[in-house]
């Protein structure tokens, strides 16, 4: 079984900068109306596996719908690196998007379809 691996990442200008331990053989494509239009490819992490290095001021959070999602992205260029909310267990997690994970080739990954559209 893979095993969970430190990547950093954060938004385009850099302003937005953090650290999280993942496991990247379980990412997922989300259809859901916001994941199909970012583009995003998501991986999940319990919260204490996640450390914001930077920008905690400078970002705006975004919440829809039955709003339990928060969706964090950098005022300065817009791009939403990560979310922050509960699993259906109520454990707090973090969900990262892997195209924001420094030094991944999302096109050796194999994401796993989701239908968060239907939720």
């Amino acid at each position: 079984m893979p095993e969970a691996k430190i990547y950093t990442g954060g938004c385009h200008c850099g302003t937005v900068r953090y650290e999280a331990q993942a496991d990247l053989s379980n990412v997922i494509s989300c259809n859901c109306s916001i994941c199909s239009r970012k583009g995003s490819l998501l991986t999940f992490v319990p919260r204490e596996q996640f450390k914001l290095l930077s920008g905690a001021d400078e970002q705006t959070d975004y919440q829809f719908g039955k709003k339990i999602i928060h969706h964090m992205f950098c005022k300065t260029c817009g791009i939403g690196s990560y979310a922050l909310g509960e699993m259906p267990d109520g454990t707090k997690m973090a969900a990262l998007n892997v195209r924001c994970l420094d030094g991944v080739d999302v096109a050796s990954l194999k994401p796993q379809a989701f239908d968060g559209a239907s939720l």
